[in-house]
């Protein structure tokens, strides 16, 4: 090792065998990037794993197909892991990480491409055990089983240094003595892939409470393992190591711990960006699926809108995140900030490698996005909070929101033509032209995991909805026939459609019940005579697809009836709402309007939001 860390004692189960040409890294990285003006490219709408293959697609560079590729989601930095049943049904996982239904997306986009030396990696930093339990709850180790792609630490755990090829053995990083990280060390895998390979980020897209937000330079976090100590992957921390001292200065004296506070992030932002000169992927495809306001680990508020972000210029494509998630030259996060407008890892990486980011090339069906003001929500280990509406600056899964809320209250539907739809559960090329809303709020406005995307179409003769739940548990009696009417569909798991068609009148409107197996009932509701008509028929399409290992299902419906689309017509503006009931124990009440009654009910009138029917784009 280099006289830089003379103390470091490898144990029994680090081999700093073997080294890594740091300067030569340094060197190519630099003029890489500061060369490198591609756009980047911004997407959305559709399913995590539609994203990722669309994004791959677009963004991945044609490689030799025996190129051996490397995928780093983010499988760190969760909550820890959770019992859903006593937390309102949060494993801890789901919001924090990258979505496996993403990476497989990838995958398919690159085998489709001839490649299959696949592998997917992430350094974690706790034991084995924890790791194998982590990627069988979040699904990556049946996604990788299923897909037949090579999934594996990226840490020093005692198991991968002494079987196989040992992906996760830490080699000597040379030419850091001038660092702020002289003692880093690269696993094994990564060196690789960065030597002759290709090396893919996919992050998960979040507001992070220390860095600010995580994208592709805080997920470099991921690869690091220093020889300070052994073993190595467990000393993650000291890229931070005066956070804590600065945490409990804060406590006693808010000025020192402010400015102790910044230091720490300042260094911090220094290493990341050592480690970005060393380590930097070829490409990233980020996941906001949704991306993730708050905290990153409790405070958590979902975007209304998929998206995906990706380029082969780390740099420029947290640049776009930042934009995504608010936190792009945004004055008040300066304010508490000490003049940091985004988060210090942007700018210090940026000035680091000369590169302009006021201004980024952006292409894709996601930019519009970027012209109008995003929403913030922010939540720093400092003590201050950012909320761009009503939000309250604390939300945990579970806790009420009593001001809060979490979705737009207009839901746009494209107009289609009819023959582009198939009834089939499969979301067709039609239904990229719906923006999807996203919500996971129950009745009161608590936040659960069980996430709904929605989407609309309509034509002069239908309604189409698209729904994709997710944690769902099937509580369906499926033994009874789907092409029967179903009463008391509402005890069990289904979506509910809320639609009016006078905008003068809330109070008469028809209510659509569609179970994850294809079960429905509807009725039309007018409740200034107290009635509801059981035999009024929306003359619906159902079809579904099932996923029972992931807890997914897509719902795809054409609602038909002329009592609803009479009212159809380009800009029409009708009462809208969208509802879930999952579960058994516990019994989630969703909403994308919470209707804050005191027990569920969703016949609230006053809390439907808008269906706006838009008219066709004109060229």
């Amino acid at each position: 090792m280099s006289a830089a860390s003379p103390s470091w004692d490898a144990g029994p189960k680090v081999h700093p065998t073997g080294e890594v040409d740091g300067a030569s890294l340094r060197r190519t990285t630099r003029a890489r990037l500061a060369s490198d003006r591609s756009p980047v490219t911004f997407l959305q709408g559709g399913t995590p794993r539609e994203l990722g293959e669309r994004l791959c697609t677009d963004v991945v560079p044609q490689r030799p197909k025996e190129t051996p590729i490397l995928i780093k989601p983010n499988l760190g930095g969760f909550e820890w892991f959770k019992d859903p049943a006593k937390n309102h049904g949060d494993d801890g996982l789901r919001g924090r990480i990258t979505d496996p239904e993403f990476v497989r997306g990838i995958v398919r986009c690159l085998k489709a491409r001839g490649h299959d030396a696949i592998t997917i990696a992430e350094g974690w930093g706790a034991t084995h055990a924890d790791w194998e339990k982590l990627v069988r709850l979040s699904g990556y180790a049946a996604m990788a089983r299923d897909e037949n792609v090579r999934l594996v630490a990226m840490d020093d755990d005692g198991v991968f240094d002494v079987e196989g090829d040992t992906p996760g053995k830490p080699l000597r990083v040379t030419g850091m003595e001038q660092t702020h990280t002289p003692t880093l060390l690269m696993p094994k895998v990564l060196a690789e892939h960065l030597q002759r390979g290709l090396f893919i980020s996919a992050p998960k897209i979040k507001a992070h409470r220390f860095g600010v937000f995580s994208a592709a330079i805080k997920g470099g976090q991921g690869v690091v393992m220093l020889s300070d100590a052994s073993p190595a992957f467990h000393q993650k921390w000291r890229m931070h190591g005066e956070l804590g001292a600065a945490l409990k200065l804060l406590a006693k004296d808010k000025d020192a711990g402010n400015k102790a506070y910044l230091r720490a992030l300042d260094l911090f932002a220094e290493r990341m960006s050592d480690v970005l000169e060393v380590a930097a992927p070829h490409v990233v495809l980020a996941e906001g699926a949704p991306l993730e306001g708050g905290d990153g680990f409790a405070k958590r508020w979902p975007s209304a809108e998929n998206i995906a972000i990706g380029g082969t210029n780390p740099i420029m494509v947290d640049r776009v995140v930042a934009a995504a998630l608010g936190l792009w030259d945004n004055a008040e996060l300066g304010k508490n900030l000490g003049g940091h407008k985004t988060s210090p890892l942007l700018e210090v990486a940026a000035k680091r490698f000369g590169i302009d980011v006021s201004t980024p090339a952006i292409q894709g069906d996601g930019a519009s996005l970027l012209m109008t003001p995003r929403p913030v929500h922010f939540v720093s280990m400092s003590g201050f909070a950012l909320h761009s509406d009503a939000s309250p600056p604390e939300i945990a899964p579970g806790a009420p929101a009593d001001h809060a809320e979490h979705a737009a209250s207009e839901m746009h539907a494209a107009r289609v033509d009819d023959a582009s739809i198939v009834i089939d559960g499969v979301a067709e090329a039609a239904w990229n032209k719906a923006p999807a809303i996203t919500f996971d709020t129950d009745w009161s406005g608590a936040r659960t995991p069980a996430s709904t995307r929605v989407r609309a179409l309509w034509s002069t003769r239908a309604l189409y909805m698209l729904f994709e739940i997710e944690n769902t548990g099937f509580h369906v009696d499926a033994s009874r026939p789907v092409q029967t009417e179903r009463d008391k569909l509402y005890e069990e798991d289904c979506v509910e459609i809320f639609v009016g068609t006078d905008p003068g009148n809330k109070n008469r409107y028809y209510e659509i019940e569609v179970g994850p197996l294809g079960h429905f009932f509807d009725l039309a509701i007018d409740r200034t005579k107290h009635l509801s008509d059981a035999a009024w028929s929306s003359d619906p399409v159902i079809a579904t697809k099932v996923d029972r290992e992931h807890r997914r299902a897509t719902i795809e419906i054409a609602l038909r009836s002329r009592d609803i689309t009479a009212a159809f017509t380009p800009g029409a503006r009708l009462p809208f709402a969208l509802y879930r009931m999952e579960g058994k124990a516990p019994r989630l009440y969703l909403a994308w309007r919470p209707t804050r009654t005191p027990k569920p009910n969703f016949h609230v009138p006053e809390a439907f939001g808008t269906l706006v029917l838009d008219a066709p784009a004109t060229r």
